[in-house]
């Protein structure tokens, strides 16, 4: 495990799992990918926490939440399929340590946030599967011809269920505006999650664990072309749970 630097006191520890794949990658979305990671981390810091970069599945019990974010494909044998053309970047090491550094902060019962891959991963890691790649329908899920800029979005808005976990990242808000980017989807929720954002197209936008604090978001919080304030929010709400844990430690 490795922090981006020195902990000041006072502020939750929040475990990053890194992304494995480089962005000399020729396939423009790993680049892309690695940079909405890298937003990621700074948005833990500017929301109060102090993001600690992890490489291994370790010294989890330091830590007082974890976060999951995007990436490449998920291998679908994970979830009992064989892989379709559509999926990309598919690495068995990414996937043994974000499956890893989840099923450990929830055993150890961190607050845990899932973000587009990590959303996925979640429902996977609890048994449930993925839809490998999703077919175009009156909702725009991603921008159909992507510049591959790390900002092409599809946007839309999802309804998010009152008193959710996902509710409270958003200041309980019932509709959020959402910067979308993604091929594959949630398709059978996992036993023990439920959903608690859909589109308009029905497709699982968040999930939540009711037991734990474990939540997850399809969309991209962190997206650069969301005003400031919309973008830091969810995170400082985030970093206020793992206050909470760091606090009852």
């Amino acid at each position: 495990m490795q922090t981006s630097r020195n902990s000041p006191a006072g502020r939750p520890r929040i475990g990053i799992p890194v992304r494995l794949s480089s962005s000399s990658d020729p396939d423009p979305r790993v680049g892309e990918a690695n940079a909405l990671f890298g937003y990621i981390v700074d948005l833990v810091r500017d929301g109060g926490g102090e993001p600690v970069l992890l490489a291994a599945a370790e010294g989890l019990g330091d830590l007082d939440g974890v976060v999951l974010p995007g990436g490449g494909d998920l291998d679908p044998r994970l979830y009992g399929e064989e892989p379709a053309g559509a999926c990309y970047d598919v690495s068995p090491e990414q996937d043994a340590l974000d499956l890893a550094v989840a099923r450990e902060s929830i055993d150890a019962g961190l607050p845990v946030l899932g973000i587009c891959r990590g959303h996925q991963l979640l429902n996977v890691l609890y048994g449930g599967t993925l839809v490998q790649d999703m077919a175009p329908g009156h909702v725009a899920h991603r921008e159909p011809e992507p510049a591959h800029d790390a900002g092409p979005w599809a946007w839309h808005e999802v309804a998010i269920a009152g008193g959710s976990k996902v509710a409270g990242l958003y200041g309980a808000a019932a509709t959020v505006k959402i910067a979308s980017g993604h091929h594959q989807a949630v398709a059978r929720v996992a036993d023990g999650l439920v959903v608690t954002a859909r589109a308009d197209d029905g497709i699982v936008e968040a999930l939540e664990d009711p037991a734990r604090w474990v939540a997850s978001l399809q969309w991209h919080p962190e997206a650069r072309e969301l005003p400031a304030g919309e973008r830091l929010a969810p995170f400082r709400a985030f970093v206020e749970v793992c206050r909470h844990r760091q606090a009852s430690r």
